[in-house]
């Protein structure tokens, strides 16, 4: 079921009736119908890969238990979690990079004159599978380090790993955040409520406003870049940014929202990525729970930035690497996650990787010159990263930009609807500018209630009129 659907605006209020009407009072009960909800959310895009959810879920379920029987022996200890995580990265390399792995050792071989017979899986990749099978990782994992104690709530469990909200993209939420709550009784806050509507409110406005207009367009340049000029595919290039981050800012946007509906807190998982000073800040910033799921559970074990240069260099590499590869089975990803971890050198070599930690302009209404070109900047370096991202091949990425590099590039493009995008992008960017000091662009509105509601009515006029042709969420491919 996808949020931008007639089915989830039916779905979500339909549970929000229910869970709070029938079942406050029971907090099992509760989490039981979270359980059956969030399995028919999944299920409704196709329940038979819900075998594969329950599987993952019940893997690192009884691990954590068994982990607990293991008492203080290591090697057990140790061997119970990397059976555990070969089930789960087992379940992501078959449905995600079977396919991969098997047409580039074939291509390997073929270059050198040797022919193999491809055997190739004819399977669907299931949606949110990188994200659930992460999530439960990271509760093991916790459990192995002994920093959660594992839990005997088979239903909480479950329910956390399902957690309807969470599951198709994330945030990829820690068990030591969400796990707890599933286990307190929870009661209805209005107020909490009502900023969850106006969270998902916000979101749906960056998803379908900002993300299905650029979509559009992005199509359309990349699709046809060798026979326009310069000045085209770079405007491509800034949509797409836009694009993604509308896209996936918004679907987080919406799920944290509908998880304060239910009385639960989310981390986040977006903080105006594109006000960022430099690469580093820019990756604190952008899909938060899965930066700092790496930095915690892969970065950090590798040796992080304890030891030589080379060290945590290689370190760097690896990871971004890794984070690449996870977004999806083609060598586009590698290539942005390459791009990435070389962006992120000099800031790591100079030790700045650390700074930028509080909001630029703190407490001023206009950033400084030196803020205003280090924030340029990075956001023309993630654009042409971005790029890499978005093309089919790598032959492709470096063909647009190259492209870009022609006298052309100084031309006037054609429109490209920028007389509708452009007013909505300042739009979406101012309102995030005053409000950088919040959790979303909507949090805490002190206006008259006439104003409030005239600004509600607004942007669900814009959602109504202003929507392009429905685009699927772009992270729901990972």
């Amino acid at each position: 079921m996808l949020f931008d659907s007639i089915a989830f605006l039916i779905f979500l209020p339909a549970v929000f009736f229910f869970y709070w009407f029938l079942f406050q009072k029971h907090l099992r009960l509760q989490n039981c119908f979270i359980l059956f909800v969030s399995y028919l959310f999944y299920g409704w895009w196709d329940w038979r890969y819900l075998v594969l959810l329950i599987f993952c879920s019940a893997v690192n379920y009884f691990t954590g238990k068994r982990l607990a029987r293991a008492g203080g022996t290591t090697g057990g200890r140790r061997f119970v979690l990397v059976a555990s995580s070969i089930v789960n990265i087992g379940l992501l390399c078959v449905f995600k990079y079977f396919n991969f792995f098997v047409d580039n050792f074939i291509s390997a071989f073929g270059a050198l004159g040797i022919h193999l017979a491809p055997r190739t899986l004819n399977v669907i990749l299931p949606i949110g599978i990188s994200f659930y099978t992460l999530k439960a990782m990271g509760y093991t994992i916790d459990v192995y380090k002994r920093k959660l104690e594992p839990t005997r709530d088979m239903v909480a469990f479950f329910s956390f790993v399902a957690f309807f909200p969470q599951l198709m993209a994330g945030p990829i939420d820690r068990a030591a955040n969400l796990l707890p709550q599933f286990t307190t009784r929870r009661t209805f806050e209005y107020d909490k409520a009502v900023d969850g509507m106006r969270q998902i409110l916000w979101g749906f406005f960056k998803k379908i406003v900002i993300a299905d207009n650029c979509a559009e367009y992005v199509n359309q340049i990349f699709g046809t870049y060798r026979t326009l000029p310069a000045s085209a595919l770079v405007l491509g290039a800034v949509y797409f940014a836009f694009q993604i981050y509308g896209d996936f800012s918004g679907y987080s946007d919406i799920a944290i929202g509908a998880c304060r509906l239910f009385g639960f807190g989310s981390m986040r998982n977006f903080n105006l990525p594109y006000f960022s000073r430099n690469i580093a800040e820019f990756w604190r910033r952008w899909h938060i729970s899965l930066t700092t799921w790496l930095r915690d559970y892969l970065y950090i074990p590798l040796g992080g930035n304890r030891g030589s240069a080379y060290r945590t260099i290689r370190n760097i590499f690896i990871v971004f690497l890794i984070c690449g590869l996870w977004h999806g089975a083609n060598w586009t990803f590698l290539a942005w996650g390459f791009i990435n971890a070389l962006y992120f050198i000099p800031s790591l070599v100079r030790r700045k990787s650390g700074m930028n930690a509080e909001p630029v302009a703190e407490n001023r209404i206009w950033p400084s010159m030196k803020e205003s070109l280090h924030m340029g900047a990075t956001f023309v370096l993630a654009a042409v990263a971005w790029i890499f991202f978005r093309a089919d091949s790598i032959t492709q990425a470096l063909s647009y930009i190259g492209h870009i590099f022609s006298l052309s590039l100084f031309t006037i493009p054609e429109a490209y609807g920028a007389a509708t995008i452009i007013p909505l992008l300042l739009i979406m960017l101012a309102a995030e500018w005053l409000t950088r000091d919040k959790l979303h662009a909507l949090e805490s509105l002190t206006m008259r209630p006439i104003l409030r509601w005239s600004l509600y009515y607004g942007l669900v006029g814009c959602i109504l009129y202003v929507a392009g042709s429905r685009q699927q969420f772009i992270y729901f491919q990972f």
